[in-house]
């Protein structure tokens, strides 16, 4: 396995845990209540990273199509992607962040329909990660709307830091302040 595969699974795997510890101090029957007229319920939290994570699969998928279309290339590069991004900006949890509206929960789905939602968009994310192995996913970029320009490592390098923010919000709900 290709070490940036390696290295990003890794990740994955550390912020998933990190995340269900969080989920796990919340009782059950409170997972889908929200504690504050101004915060999201943990179901919502959930909701929000079933959608993130769907939607960078999606836009990484669709990038190894068109990188298939073209001819693919071995990967060159072996450096450590997680250096590269800015892990303290993203898990400050001091800086409010609005998330674009097409991440936003939809209030509509209870704790274990979150939760399997986003069961289902990570191995989306996975299965894009494992089809990249050993190929040159360089030319795959897009914007992320606070961290700039974003290629494949990066937004997968993005989730999991992503899912750790959310994880550390969903603390503040177990010992707010």
């Amino acid at each position: 396995m290709h070490p940036r595969t390696t290295e990003l699974r890794t990740a994955l795997e550390q912020s998933h845990a990190e995340l269900r510890a969080a989920i796990d101090a919340i009782p059950a029957a409170q997972r889908s209540r929200a504690h504050a007229a101004d915060r999201w319920s943990a179901a919502q939290v959930v909701e929000h990273l079933a959608h993130t994570a769907a939607s960078v699969a999606l836009l990484l998928t669709r990038g190894l199509r068109r990188l298939e279309r073209a001819g693919l290339r071995p990967a060159t590069d072996h450096s450590a992607v997680l250096p590269t991004i800015d892990a303290e900006r993203l898990r400050d949890r001091s800086r409010k962040v609005a998330a674009p509206a097409a991440v936003q929960p939809t209030h509509g789905l209870d704790f274990a329909q979150a939760w399997q939602a986003f069961g289902d968009a990570r191995q989306q994310l996975l299965d894009a990660l494992h089809a990249s192995d050993g190929i040159d996913v360089g030319a795959i970029v897009a914007p992320h709307p606070v961290l700039g320009e974003l290629d494949f490592h990066r937004w997968v390098a993005f989730v999991a830091l992503h899912e750790q923010r959310h994880a550390a919000q969903l603390r503040e709900v177990v010992s707010p302040g």
